[in-house]
């Protein structure tokens, strides 16, 4: 069973397991845009962003997509506490 530290909230309730994170990068150039629409396409995007603008992608191992209302840098510093925590 995961332990409660392994979880990231990536905004409104929703969490992502920490050690299947490959990426987070910003929602707003081309080439992200072109990830999430092939994403989309083949049934890998998970939206949780609860109807608000996008401001995060998550890469996973699995190659899902998560899109994150949160800004990168407030995810990575959450990422950061949980490091301490450890």
């Amino acid at each position: 069973m995961w332990s409660r530290e392994s979880f990231l909230n990536i905004g409104f309730g929703n969490v992502v397991l920490v050690d299947k994170i490959v990426a987070i990068i910003n929602a707003g150039s081309s080439p992200v845009k072109r990830l999430k629409d092939e994403a989309k396409r083949e049934g890998r995007l998970v939206d949780a962003t609860q109807g608000r603008k996008t401001r995060a992608i998550i890469v996973t191992e699995s190659n899902h997509i998560i899109l994150s209302a949160i800004a990168v840098e407030t995810i990575v510093q959450r990422l950061k506490g949980k490091e301490r925590d450890v």
